[in-house]
């Protein structure tokens, strides 16, 4: 698929293969279900992507891409799916940003896909920012989004990934750099331990209740679940 406009919005994902995704959710949850779940993350991160309007849309999957899932993504999607490379997330990160640089995107955002309740005007406004990088503060100490305007600012080498100073490592890195701006989003959160599961049901079914829209594939599987 070409290059249709001058923004790309990236997912990155994990291929749901059962037993390798939203491991800390176990054993709160057996790997078949928390599969499953992670599957509804999945659908709702795409389906919010594709209401972002002016972008390119991309999801960016690791390891691989043996469930097959993203090989059956409906086509009017308009999806380009590709593998990350790298032999950890911010050097996969810094090949994404990169690649969409190298092929003329002029702004460039990804998000991970843990957080089903993330407001998709978050993501409009980080295009809409001016500034070099745009981060979006996650409640753990990590960011669930990170954008780049015009040119790669390389913020990953020497990261902590997985840790709760992520955010920080990154902000002091940008600090150091001459020049480079910086926009901050508002904070969210991601989903990763079973209190965060908890919090997302309420999260969802208020939303729901309030007429909000978002994260409803996830909202009716953990409707079935006693959590």
């Amino acid at each position: 698929m070409g290059k249709q406009n001058e923004n790309a919005l990236i997912v990155f994902a994990r291929d749901p293969v059962e037993g390798q995704v939203k491991t800390r959710l176990n054993p709160f949850l057996d790997p078949r279900t928390t599969c499953d779940l992670y599957t509804c993350f999945l659908a709702d991160s795409l389906d919010k992507i594709c209401e972002v309007e002016s972008a390119d849309r991309f999801a960016g999957i690791y390891p691989s891409n043996l469930s097959g899932y993203f090989e059956r993504l409906d086509p009017s999607l308009s999806i380009t799916v590709f593998l990350q490379e790298g032999k950890d997330l911010g050097e996969r990160m810094r090949n994404a940003f990169s690649a969409r640089f190298q092929a003329g995107y002029k702004r460039v955002v990804i998000i991970g896909s843990d957080s089903p309740s993330l407001p998709v005007a978050y993501i409009r406004q980080a295009f809409a920012s001016e500034r070099d990088v745009v981060l979006g503060p996650s409640a753990d100490g990590g960011y669930f989004l990170i954008g780049m305007k015009g040119q790669l600012v390389n913020l990953f080498d020497g990261i902590a990934w997985g840790g709760d100073t992520v955010l920080a490592e990154t902000r002091a890195k940008l600090e150091a750099i001459d020049g480079a701006s910086l926009e901050l989003l508002p904070v969210w959160y991601d989903v990763d331990r079973p209190e965060d599961l908890k919090f997302l049901q309420t999260h969802l079914q208020l939303m729901a209740d309030a007429g909000q829209r978002g994260g409803a594939s996830t909202r009716k599987f953990l409707s079935r679940l006693s959590i």
